[in-house]
């Protein structure tokens, strides 16, 4: 759609309020709502914010920043307000001389597209987020009850989140995204929505509406939906499972090679060897939070090792059956926390890397690893993902083409956070210390 076509759309259908989203670098969704009397101001791009008030962007002294809509992205909300209709549109954050902004996450992952056209390619990605629904208390605060003791797949009675979840599928596919299953999860209260996969930019504005959405319908059902890795102790977290692939231009896959073992060509192999090669880096980017690692330990299906698989789920990168336009590798490591421009950017230049470097991934691991021995996992040379945040930021400092990816601003920005982050929590004495060493010491 063009400017004309969007007012034009507007008019007709009552809208009377223009949200502009964006992210900052971790990944939190912001707005900047305009009027109708503004509309066309905001599709020039003309609309400013005060970049210095959002964590990582810009210092006081230059606060002034721009926001760039992408029209292809326009949305009317499918609920009315008491102020008539809302629609939205994805921006691109640019500097008051028109320049684009380096720590604009979405634009980040539009670089490392770019480099990947550059080389005949077109990221092709698709999500599974989890997410937990708990309950509020009187005070609409949200407690750690969880509202059904279902569990995989389940049915109602067990399933008490069908309806909140039936109306997020609604929601969904009113905005235009095809869903493809919606179904319980593993822990009481988990559940997935799963959406077919796009072009990566196109993912990522996905992964920020579903987000949005989840929200806002959990909170009209008197719910509170949260994408928080590891909410409970005892039970599975949630993951974002990312699967990816490589197309040309042409519209073919270009990870499938009918002649080659397993049907996986050259550029395939190369990927998954990047993905393996960068992940103990780019981790700190897929797993963002302190809390993410306590998702990524051993006995709760998250993949804690290193190494790839057509068949089992153990390992971190799944190859899964179909072929075809279908021939895809599943990364399993990301957690919904993430920012999702930043987390495809990066796995795209990791797999790139491998592509580039001529890697090759080695003979798939298919059997259960983790009923693996230490002593075995070293002998097939398996390494593990770090145990903290702490460590992938270690890993994440030292990845030249991580830190490439990201962008120096970015790139600084978001390692002086997360060391902060770190920081605060090895600082704070928990319950669980008081109660191992209060009494025996």
């Amino acid at each position: 759609m063009d400017k004309k076509e969007i007012l034009e759309r507007c008019r007709a259908e009552d809208v009377h309020f223009l949200r502009l989203v964006f992210t900052d670098i971790d990944g939190i969704i912001k707005n900047v709502e305009v009027p109708e009397s503004q509309f066309e101001k905001a599709l020039n791009g003309e609309i400013m914010f005060d970049g210095s008030s959002i964590e990582g962007f810009t210092r006081i002294e230059e606060s002034d920043m721009l926001l760039k809509p992408d029209l292809d992205t326009f949305c009317i909300y499918p609920w009315q307000s008491p102020h008539g209709k809302v629609a939205r549109l994805m921006c691109d954050i640019y500097n008051p001389d028109e320049t684009p902004f380096a720590g604009c996450p979405r634009q980040a992952l539009k670089r490392v597209a770019a480099k990947a056209a550059e080389r005949g390619y077109r990221m092709m990605a698709g999500v599974e987020a989890e997410f937990f629904l708990f309950h509020r208390d009187p005070d609409g605060r949200p407690n750690h009850q969880t509202h059904d003791v279902g569990a995989y797949f389940d049915l109602t009675p067990m399933d008490l989140g069908e309806e909140a979840r039936r109306d997020m599928v609604t929601v969904l596919e009113q905005m235009g995204f095809e869903i493809e299953a919606a179904h319980h999860e593993v822990a009481p209260g988990q559940h997935e929505i799963d959406f077919r996969y796009a072009e990566a930019l196109k993912t990522a504005d996905n992964v920020v509406d579903f987000k949005f959405v989840v929200k806002k319908v959990a909170k009209d059902h008197g719910l509170h939906a949260t994408f928080m890795p590891k909410p409970l102790f005892g039970v599975n977290g949630s993951g974002m499972h990312t699967h990816q692939s490589l197309f040309d231009f042409a519209g073919n896959n270009v990870f499938y090679d009918p002649k080659a073992p397993y049907q996986l060509s050259a550029v395939a192999r190369g990927y998954i060897a990047g993905i393996l090669d960068h992940v103990r880096a780019f981790c700190a980017v897929t797993n963002p939070l302190v809390n993410s690692y306590k998702r990524l330990v051993p006995g709760y299906e998250a993949p804690v090792n290193v190494a790839w698989s057509e068949k089992n789920r153990s390992p971190l990168v799944r190859v899964p059956a179909r072929r075809g336009l279908g021939t895809r590798c599943e990364v399993r490591v990301p957690d919904p926390s993430c920012n999702p421009y930043l987390a495809l950017a990066v796995m795209l230049a990791a797999g790139l890397d491998g592509v580039e470097r001529g890697l090759d991934c080695g003979e798939p691991v298919n059997r259960n690893i983790f009923e693996m021995s230490e002593r075995e996992k070293r002998r097939l040379k398996i390494k593990q993902l770090p145990a903290n945040l702490a460590e992938a930021l270690d890993n994440l400092e030292r990845d030249r083409v991580i830190r490439e990816a990201l962008g120096e601003h970015i790139f600084e920005n978001f390692l002086r956070n997360k060391r902060e982050e770190w920081k605060q929590y090895i600082s704070v004495v928990h319950q669980w210390e008081r109660d191992q060493y209060l009494e025996q010491f």
